[in-house]
């Protein structure tokens, strides 16, 4: 029963519909999801006497980034703040443990399941990029306001309730403009194209990976769609991402000698090619602007970054979790989006330094593990890919707080850790 219900689970994660309990308040329903699957996996492990946890550098590690981050409480100016952003965190770390309890012990082991979870995972990734994809292109169709409107009355508040979707709607990032014209970016059911493009970008080596190892056309058409989904929200940082995965990808190759230097230098012309084509359309003027300092954007997020080194600087333990926004404006509402636009200053000044270089040995320790098991398999390498992509776009970024990437990276995570090399699908 675990077993399938985090299969749906992970179908689901990119659809997930807003719950509203209470008047005001907002609920995930991926997070009620993740609780029914921590109990399960706790009943299950009450049951056998045994409940597994992973005894992996990775396990400690985590347990370590929470502990840290409730220990920072201490510092926490507004309190509330920083035990609601804990409470998120609790509420969604579990997924680590379920994975890893499925992945290890009977009745799963030699069954397929690390193969299987990748299938659902990209099978909803693929869902979630045709949506972007066909809410993009409605722009065109029935016009750029009339698509805003179907989004902002109706699809929004379905997936992020109508508290959350007020919040987004007043400081919007849905809109770009390209060589004068503005565009309606790709984000389908996420609050906006920077989360929704965090997870195409962690998805898409999954399925290239999937498709070198299955040879099945469907996941090459999935790859397509979430590259393009990716490609439609005109995130630099996705741009950037995806450029550290190729280069990661081509250095693999070249050191291991998986190709020869025929394929190579044939790749590597065909990138050129593509690299031509993209830059002569609006994502390409796009991904250049990304290194004009003179830009708005890149101007305001260098301010950003100088004023969390700043607080860095004098406060190196961490001014509390959930703490940000009230440090830099103490009068601002809870969900106003303040923050450092990079994931590693964000937990540093949050969490301390300590806990910033915790997450990115996390990062480092589970990609050498893909990197390792890619020797046997190479399907292994998405994994590692995924993570490059997602370490990179965190740069620009902060995805700690998503309720759809947030899990997806802890699952990622404990696939990485797993000892299971199992890839065949199991039968049921």
């Amino acid at each position: 029963m675990l077993y399938g219900l985090f299969l749906i689970f992970c179908l689901y994660l990119p659809f997930q519909i807003a719950l509203n309990p209470a008047k005001g308040v907002d609920l995930a329903s991926g997070r009620v999801f993740i609780l029914i699957l921590a109990l399960l996996w706790l009943i299950s492990g009450l049951k056998k006497r045994r409940i597994f946890i992973p005894a992996k550098i990775q396990t400690w590690l985590i347990l370590s980034f929470l502990f840290i981050s409730g220990f920072s409480l201490f510092w926490a100016s507004n309190l509330d703040w920083g035990l609601r952003k804990l409470l998120f965190l609790l509420s969604i770390f579990p997924v680590y443990f379920v994975v890893s309890g499925i992945l290890y012990p009977s009745p799963y082991k030699g069954e397929g399941a690390y193969g299987r979870i990748l299938k659902y995972v990209v099978w909803g990734a693929g869902l979630a990029g045709a949506v972007g994809i066909v809410q993009f292109l409605l722009q065109f169709i029935i016009g750029l306001d009339p698509t805003a409107a179907l989004w902002r009355n109706y699809v929004t508040p379905l997936f992020l309730g109508s508290n959350f979707s007020r919040t987004v709607l007043e400081y919007p990032s849905w809109l770009v403009n390209i060589g004068g014209t503005n565009y309606l970016r790709a984000f389908g059911t996420f609050p906006d194209p920077h989360m929704f493009s965090f997870y195409l970008g962690l998805t898409l080596p999954l399925a290239i990976g999937l498709y070198y190892a299955c040879k099945k056309n469907s996941y090459l058409i999935f790859s397509m769609i979430i590259l393009l989904a990716d490609l439609l929200t005109f995130s630099r940082g996705a741009y950037l991402g995806l450029v550290a995965g190729l280069i990661f990808m081509a250095l693999y190759f070249m050191i291991n000698k998986k190709l020869s230097a025929k394929i190579i230098l044939a790749g590597f012309m065909l990138a050129i090619l593509a690299s031509v084509l993209i830059i002569l359309s609006p994502i390409g003027q796009r991904l250049v602007s990304s290194f004009n300092a003179e830009e708005g954007s890149n101007k305001g997020r260098f301010e950003n970054w100088t004023q969390a080194i700043e607080i860095i600087k004098n406060n190196p333990q961490g001014i509390g979790i959930g703490n940000y926004s009230y440090e830099i404006e103490p009068s601002a509402d809870y969900r106003k989006p303040i923050y450092a636009h990079n994931l590693y200053l964000d937990i540093a000044a949050e969490t301390g330094i300590i806990n910033s270089v915790i997450l990115i040995l996390i990062l480092i320790f589970t990609t050498r593990s893909f990197v390792i098991k890619a020797k046997d398999n190479i399907i292994y390498l998405g994994g590692a890919i995924s993570l490059v992509i997602y370490s990179t776009h965190s740069i620009f970024d902060t995805s700690l707080y998503s309720v759809q990437v947030l899990p997806l990276i802890l699952i990622i995570i404990a696939l990485g850790a797993s000892d299971n090399y199992t890839l065949n699908h199991d039968r049921r």
